[in-house]
């Protein structure tokens, strides 16, 4: 848990000239004296423009806010989400290892970064491309086990095809994001339990019986009309 600065530091940040626009219209955002609310968007872009946030970095943002360094300082160090060492100039992968991720293979994935990238969460793989690290849970928990690379998810996965990802990103590639086994969204792995396409003797929805309680016909997606056989028609048959 203890988080500290590199040693190893560059001598000056500032940020582009895109950036700082940017910057500068987040600041506006909060009210005069209140500036330093703007403190986490302002250390996020800098580790984007640079891919970890650097001391430099962290004193330009708190000389921008009018805050004490040691404020700005206290924010770097006390959100996970800022990378206080270099990272992989190709991916920094966030493996989830919390409860889903686990029981499916997320130890099988964390052995793919180590055997593929370093030995070590936070080290630089031998080329510089790449560095890895466990977080705890990302939200993806139907779609486990995942992995977080830039902003992007990556979901399904299993060593094979992680180790498949991770060969394409060194190559240059950009792999799709999303499930890794073509599942959409977070549909069942066995397939939709609901949701599905009506029966071809039911009504195209549940609520168009009730909703035409005196037509003798309805019709359904694909423009067929079938009888209407709501519950209170069936019993009045019986």
């Amino acid at each position: 848990m203890l988080r500290r600065l590199h040693p190893d530091q560059p001598e000056s940040f500032a940020f582009t000239p895109e950036n700082q626009a940017w910057a500068e219209a987040q600041i506006t955002k909060y009210p005069k004296g209140r500036q330093a609310s703007a403190i986490i968007a302002l250390l996020w872009r800098a580790q984007e423009q640079e891919g970890w946030l650097t001391r430099p970095a962290i004193e330009a943002v708190a000389d921008m806010l009018d805050m004490a360094y040691m404020r700005a300082l206290e924010v770097a160090t006390f959100y996970f989400m800022f990378q206080l060492q270099p990272v992989g100039s190709v991916a920094h992968v966030q493996v989830c290892g919390t409860t889903s991720c686990m029981i499916c293979g997320a130890e099988d994935l964390i052995g793919v970064c180590r055997d593929k990238i370093a030995p070590e969460p936070h080290q630089l793989s031998a080329d510089g491309k790449f560095s890895w690290e466990e977080v705890e849970c990302l939200g993806a928990c139907a779609n486990a086990p995942m992995a977080q690379i830039g902003k992007d998810y990556y979901e399904d996965l299993t060593a094979d095809s992680f180790a498949a990802l991770l060969d394409r990103l060194a190559a240059g590639e950009a792999p799709v994001p999303g499930s890794q086994t073509g599942r959409f969204a977070s549909e069942p792995k066995s397939g939709l339990t609901s949701l599905k396409m009506p029966e071809p003797d039911m009504p195209s929805n549940g609520s168009v019986g009730l909703a035409t309680e005196l037509g003798d016909t309805v019709k359904r997606i694909d423009g067929t009309e079938v009888p209407l056989r709501a519950p209170w028609r069936q019993a009045a048959d019986v």
